[in-house]
């Protein structure tokens, strides 16, 4: 199941821009999203077929194939389970999100600026409301990185700031 669920990941990652926009917005448009076929009897309309419907014009059968194995498609139709449906639009809304920020850089840097000076306020400073600094994260992969690049800033301060850091650590660890 988890290598289905990546292998669907990477599909979703692999489809044009305009068409993951355009899933995305027929996952929301039509009740009846289905499995196993392309439309049915009933109505319902694989993801394809609803993103087709919104603009998407694009024919990609590695993800028909990828979103019938990750559902565990049959030789019927059948409607997807809820689950299955919020977790394909949870991937197509962060592949859009990945992919809208790796455009937000490239147009800095097309100015001269610094992508991710404008877009991380340093921890400590005021970067929102409570002073959050760090954004949500959808995988985990991603928030890691950001964890460790937050204790790479902590570490880096000087030495009586690192001591008390690891002083809080080891307390927190329970040492």
């Amino acid at each position: 199941m988890r290598r289905d669920t990546e292998r669907l990941r990477h599909v979703v990652d692999c489809l044009p821009y305009d068409t993951r926009v355009a899933m995305l917005q027929g996952l929301q448009r039509y009740d009846r999203i289905i499995v196993g076929a392309y439309s049915d009897r009933s109505g319902g309309v694989c993801p394809m077929l609803a993103a087709h419907r919104c603009g998407g014009r694009t024919d990609f059968r590695s993800f028909a194939r990828a979103w019938d194995r990750f559902t565990g498609a049959g030789r019927r139709a059948r409607k997807a389970s809820e689950r299955e449906v919020r977790t394909l639009i949870a991937q197509i809304e962060a592949s859009i999100w990945r992919e809208e920020e790796l455009r937000a850089e490239v147009a800095a840097l097309g100015r001269g600026q610094s992508a991710s000076a404008e877009r991380r306020p340093e921890p400590g400073s005021d970067g929102g409301p409570g002073g959050a600094w760090l954004r949500p994260f959808r995988r985990w992969d991603g928030y890691r990185e950001a964890v460790a690049a937050a204790l790479r800033q902590v570490h880096g301060r000087g030495g009586e700031a690192e001591a008390e850091s690891k002083d809080r650590e080891e307390e927190l660890a329970g040492r």
